[in-house]
């Protein structure tokens, strides 16, 4: 599944894509299978092997994305984004302000978005990453705004 803006441009041969961990993979070929992109990375080079990589979440290095930004046009109109791993590591705060825990991981699901937080003393609670209950991302301030309906959080 592709979450980028510019997929022919991510699976372009020889673009590299790495794991959280700094795992790279490059990229040998690939194709758009209805809405789904079928890659073929190089070293991956039977079904075995690319089975195991089924579920992998895979990045641009964040310094291939900043240069890109760079070479945007600074148009007031611009969108301000983020990407989903921008949001890792934020503390979540409730609207009056308490500290309601840490994003400890995002996912970005077809279904539905997916903020975890992990709560003060350990719990942890799937945030469902809409406007409704997410309301505000402030990456420079280091954190998200929730506005949770009751029992959503488990210590709050």
């Amino acid at each position: 599944m592709s979450f980028t803006d510019d997929p022919e441009d991510r699976f372009a041969p020889d673009s590299e894509l790495q794991t959280r961990d700094g795992q790279v993979f490059t990229v040998e070929r690939s194709r758009q299978f209805k809405a789904r992109w079928i890659v073929k990375f190089e070293g991956v080079d039977d079904r075995n092997a690319s089975e195991a990589l089924n579920g992998t979440v895979l990045y641009i290095d964040p310094d291939d994305y900043e240069a890109a930004d760079d070479d945007l046009d600074n148009d007031s109109d611009a969108d301000d984004g983020y990407y989903f791993t921008d949001l890792v590591g934020l503390t979540a705060i409730l609207e009056d302000g308490t500290v309601a825990g840490t994003v400890t991981e995002a996912y970005d699901r077809p279904g539905q978005s997916l903020l975890e937080i992990t709560e003060p003393k350990g719990s942890v609670s799937l945030v469902p990453f809409v406007e409704e209950i997410v309301p505000d991302v402030d990456l420079e301030a280091g954190t998200v705004t929730l506005s949770p309906p009751d029992g959503l959080l488990q210590e709050h």
